[in-house]
């Protein structure tokens, strides 16, 4: 025994109140989203990231490599700023890492493994290593983020 077929249904053309395929007619326009403007990154600065180890080194071979031999160190607020000074305290190894001095990581804050953002500056012959807590802090400061307080990184 077979059963009877069915025959398809096909919708009609035109709907009620719609308009034809391929006619112009008076279409509600949808509303577009307008991206915000997002600034560009300088093309006079260089970015990575490294995490500190238990002797102060930060370790990043595109960055540091950036700077020269002599170094002056300073720091302020979770910053470290080194400067190729021919004259500076400390003498970089020709090993890809920097190291921070005890007294600046103490002043800082900074601990074995923390990560830190590293911005080198090659016209101004200066590599800045940001504590990520501090980034945190600028970034919560130019556009807060729901949810409350942030985790240590």
């Amino acid at each position: 025994m077979t059963a009877p077929l069915i025959a398809p249904l096909i919708p009609p053309r035109a709907r009620p109140g719609g308009r034809e395929h391929g006619r112009p007619g008076t279409a509600r326009r949808l509303p577009v989203a307008v991206a915000p403007e997002v600034p560009a990154v300088p093309d006079d600065v260089l970015y990575g990231f490294g995490r500190m180890d238990e002797s102060g080194r930060v370790a990043d071979r595109a960055m540091i490599s950036a700077l020269g031999d002599q170094l002056t160190f300073t720091a302020a607020e979770g910053v470290v700023i080194a400067r190729r000074d021919p004259g500076g305290m400390v003498t970089m190894a020709s090993k890809p890492y920097l190291v921070i001095p005890a007294a600046l990581r103490r002043r800082c804050g900074l601990r074995p493994g923390d990560r830190v953002l590293l911005a080198v500056f090659p016209a101004r012959d200066a590599l800045a290593a940001c504590y990520f807590a501090v980034v945190d802090l600028a970034l919560r400061a130019h556009a807060p983020v729901p949810g409350g307080e942030g985790r240590r990184p």
